[in-house]
């Protein structure tokens, strides 16, 4: 771990950090929060949040724009925020749109070729980064996960697939139902190949009748979001929850968008309900 810079903010520090990644084969930089607890001459180690971003994001957008830092300081919580997809390995297309390739990995394991041996987003999270930041850091190995977006649909994913894996799930705007929607149906055919059904274990509204623990969903949804109706589907995942007896709070926040500015009005929310099932407060 190279630490590329480091900012105090509310008695913690902010630092950004660079390493090379076996799992996607590339340098790979991410973001962390650490609260007050955990750093100065006496580091205590900390519980922490995993957020994962959405398309065309880094680790920057979070850690700059959502204003989580304040509640997480207070808390005693760490926030962890990777990269959204590899980077620089310099494959064709990879950059030719913002829905696929650099910035949209989507937090699954690709299978088809040339993407494989380097998007493999959701080992990378799941299994890579932690073990890293949990060796190196003042970090617990207690763990909550929330994203947005792309991202939201990443933590679903986590923690539905990973029983016991993290303490609390939530996400704002995620994409509930990505095989029937355009950005998942791309993602899905390019990274997986043609066939649907390789496509379902991804799907988080088609995992909640597999999955053997019921943690409770926290979602914020937006009702002045552009992507509503054309690509998040959490009407899907709410009739999925509610045939399987899964719990589900889907809060619908007249008004809001899908910006930053919609994650900043509801982060705190989100942050204490992690700190609770974290055992924080």
């Amino acid at each position: 771990m190279e630490l590329l810079s480091t900012n105090v903010c509310f008695a913690g520090e902010h630092r950004r950090y660079r390493h090379t990644s076996a799992t996607l084969e590339c340098t790979m930089e991410f973001a962390v929060y650490l609260p007050p607890a955990a750093v100065g001459s006496n580091p205590q180690k900390v519980p922490a949040l995993w957020w994962l971003s959405g398309l065309t994001c880094t680790d920057q957008n979070f850690m700059e724009k959502a204003g989580a830092q304040r509640k997480a300081a207070e808390l005693g919580v760490a926030i962890i925020c990777p990269d959204t997809s590899p980077r620089g390995v310099n494959l064709p297309g990879e950059d030719d749109s913002y829905d696929f390739g650099s910035g949209a990995g989507f937090y699954i394991n690709a299978t088809q070729q040339p993407w494989a041996p380097h998007y493999r987003m959701y080992d990378y999270v799941l299994k890579e980064l932690p073990q890293l930041v949990e060796s190196e850091l003042p970090l617990t190995d207690r763990r909550s996960i929330s994203g947005h977006s792309m991202g939201g649909h990443g933590a679903l994913i986590c923690a539905l697939r990973n029983p016991g894996l993290y303490a609390s799930v939530s996400a704002f705007a995620p994409i509930a139902h990505p095989t029937v929607c355009p950005w998942g149906q791309k993602a899905f055919k390019g990274y997986l190949g043609d066939d649907p059904a390789s496509w379902e274990e991804w799907d988080a509204t088609l995992l909640i009748p597999k999955t053997s623990e019921r943690l409770p969903l926290l979602i914020d949804q937006g009702t002045a979001d552009g992507f509503l109706e054309s690509q998040l589907n959490p009407e899907a995942l709410v009739t999925a929850c509610e045939q399987y007896n899964h719990p589900i709070n889907l809060r619908m926040r007249n008004g809001y968008d899908h910006s930053y500015f919609f994650i900043a009005s509801f982060i705190d929310d989100h942050l204490n309900h992690h700190a609770r099932a974290l055992g924080l407060s």
